[in-house]
């Protein structure tokens, strides 16, 4: 991962907010990340393709959905910077806003039926 690439990927406020809900995390689906962040699935999915294609994500197709995960080669201070941007946007808007977007999403599996 070139230093330069990653920046980019994290310049963009959609792409950092898609990140900081994946770090963590198994993976997310398309769905699950368009109820979190509230925004057109195919903004999202522009977005996911950016970050995919930087090297900072890998996706899964599985039946109708499409799944993404942090890329696991990701080099550690890719990871510890991108563990420290999450530990500091905790209660800064919109990233606590999509959180508890996502975990309401989850209690009342309004997700796709794949993800519930």
């Amino acid at each position: 991962m070139q230093l330069d690439i990653f920046t980019k990927a994290l310049a963009d406020q959609t792409r950092l907010r898609i990140l900081l809900l994946l770090v963590g995390r198994e993976e997310l689906c398309v769905c699950e990340l368009t109820q979190a962040l509230a925004l057109a699935q195919p903004k999202i999915s522009r977005h996911l393709a950016v970050l995919r294609e930087s090297g900072l994500l890998l996706d899964r197709k599985a039946g109708l959905w499409v799944y993404y995960r942090l890329h696991p080669e990701l080099l550690c201070w890719a990871l510890d910077v991108l563990e420290n941007l999450r530990l500091g946007s905790e209660g800064e808007v919109p990233f606590q806003v999509d959180r508890e977007r996502l975990a309401g999403a989850e209690r009342m599996s309004v997700v796709c039926g794949s993800c519930a």
